[in-house]
């Protein structure tokens, strides 16, 4: 790109909110320039209103940056072209067809319309494709702008690591048990006397985005629509006292049997998706790392491999004649949340310039 792109970024306070920030800072095609957090915050530093949590010190250059209202006539006024949205879902399913229809490409991190029909819910090397609903969205909902929406953490990382065996193989039935970070429920999403010491063994609504929104993005699609994948699936998801880094056990019925699990590996780790192709600043170079020690993936140590963009596989084991065990890891904030939703919009971008 040229020149960088002025963007915003809705929900900015926040665990995803933060992470977007950290990302697009000195990003090559993208520049902030309208930063937006809730009602009681507004007109406020970015510094003095944000509880920073993330790894790194927060950016020197948005400190400053005062916090806007979500207005369509502040981010025109303000040069937004690229809106990124970490937006809590109540506020989502208003404020982000109101920019839509106002022009705005919104690129979501937060759940309503993910399984709309003309929505497309992309996780950058599994399914681009999807993108292609744009021009479907547009027509039907009579929108200048359009929303893309990004998947559940836990099923980024997941359709990431099946995405490969699909092509091999082919899938008949997973059966997932995750152990999820506390920075996926949020920044105050899970109180500490709950969480520390302790395993909570249910998380709402999360078990049901897995099912449906894996089936979604490892669908096919035909013409206008998206036909769904038709494999069985069954999760079963936790929180863990884990910072960042939803681990993920699964055991994966395929079509057809590996020759041995060498081949496996070999099929995994030569996985390559269109954002590799096409060289993306986001793209981590290898989007799917295997640790063939027998205590790997660990959350503490593997989280940030390919700048948290990768995802990282062990304990891979036939188990049965057509049954596959591994255990998947990734950075939940990163390539679950803000990292995939950037990865879209620069998908998006890159073919948008390439008409």
């Amino acid at each position: 790109m040229a020149d960088r792109l002025s963007v915003a970024v809705l929900g900015a306070t926040g665990v995803v909110g933060q992470r977007f920030i950290q990302l697009l800072t000195d990003h090559p095609w993208f520049e902030l320039a309208v930063l937006t957090a809730s009602p009681e915050r507004r007109g406020q530093r970015y510094s003095d209103a944000t509880t920073w949590v993330l790894e790194a010190p927060m950016p020197e250059e948005v400190r400053d940056y005062r916090l806007e209202e979500l207005k369509p006539e502040i981010l025109r006024r303000e040069g937004v072209e690229i809106v990124f949205s970490a937006l809590p879902k109540d506020t989502a399913v208003e404020a982000e067809p109101l920019l839509a229809r106002e022009g705005f490409p919104v690129f979501s991190n937060a759940s309503p319309y993910r399984m709309e029909p003309d929505v497309p819910l992309v996780n950058g090397e599994v399914n681009p494709d999807h993108l292609s609903l744009i021009e479907v969205q547009k027509r039907k909902r009579g929108w200048k702008g359009v929303i893309v929406k990004n998947p559940n953490c836990t099923t980024a990382i997941l359709t990431l690591a099946l995405k490969p065996l699909m092509d091999a193989y082919g899938l008949q039935r997973v059966l997932v048990t995750t152990m999820q970070a506390v920075t996926g429920a949020g920044l105050r999403g899970v109180p500490s006397t709950m969480i520390i010491d302790n395993l909570i063994p249910f998380i709402e609504g999360e078990e049901e985005k897995v099912v449906n929104e894996t089936r979604k993005i490892l669908g096919k699609l035909t013409g206008e629509t998206i036909k769904y994948a038709s494999i069985e699936i069954a999760a079963t998801t936790t929180r863990v006292p884990v910072i960042d880094g939803h681990t993920e056990v699964a055991y994966v019925v395929l079509n057809q049997k590996p020759g041995d699990t060498k081949e496996v590996i070999e099929a995994l780790e030569r996985f390559q998706g269109l954002p590799q192709k096409l060289r993306l600043p986001t793209a981590p170079r290898k989007p799917i790392i295997v640790k063939q020690e027998q205590d790997r993936p660990q959350p503490r140590l593997d989280r940030m491999e390919g700048k948290g963009m990768s995802v990282v596989v062990g304990r891979l084991e036939m188990v049965l004649e057509d049954t596959l065990r591994m255990v998947v890891l990734g950075h939940n904030t990163i390539r679950g949340a803000a990292g995939a939703a950037i990865l879209a919009a620069e998908i998006y971008l890159k073919q948008e310039e390439l008409k």
